[in-house]
């Protein structure tokens, strides 16, 4: 949607920094009446601009202290080879996003673990088995000063 508004904005910025704000504290932010807002909010939630709501976790308080992007390069370029690798992806809670991506790899991922040694028992005994895979470079976490995901 190419249509927003600098109110829908606004609502956008709000909600993205906290979810669960009250609608009457969200128009009391945005300078809207509460039924104006919640026009808005639903209007924006019925287009897909606002695609759901959920609870951000902290990693570490449930025993995933280590992060690291790693980038993977499959074997073969065909549809057949990454549609299997997605699905080998998609059943491994270690990774958290999964995102195909254009240059000399095909896929950038955000895996979670415990520590270095349980990352190492997912890179080897999980990425390290996949057929299609044939190239596995790691980027370890070392701190995330900007981090806006929800």
């Amino acid at each position: 949607m190419s249509d927003l508004d600098r109110i829908d904005e606004k609502i956008l910025r709000v909600l993205t920094q906290n979810g669960r704000i009250s609608n009457i504290e969200l128009a009391e932010r945005i300078g809207l009446s509460p039924s104006a807002a919640l026009r808005r909010v639903s209007a924006l939630e019925r287009l897909g601009v606002i695609k759901g709501y959920r609870a951000v976790l902290d990693p570490a308080a449930m025993g995933a202290g280590f992060t690291a992007y790693v980038t993977v390069g499959l074997n073969q370029h065909t549809k057949a080879a990454q549609e299997a690798f997605e699905r080998a992806i998609s059943r491994t809670p270690e990774v958290r996003e999964c995102h195909n991506i254009t240059g000399a790899v095909e896929y950038l991922l955000r895996v979670e673990a415990a520590d270095l040694t349980a990352y190492k028992t997912f890179h080897t005994e999980v990425l390290g088995t996949l057929p299609q895979v044939n190239a596995i470079t790691s980027y370890v976490v070392m701190g995330s000063p900007k981090d806006e995901r929800a």
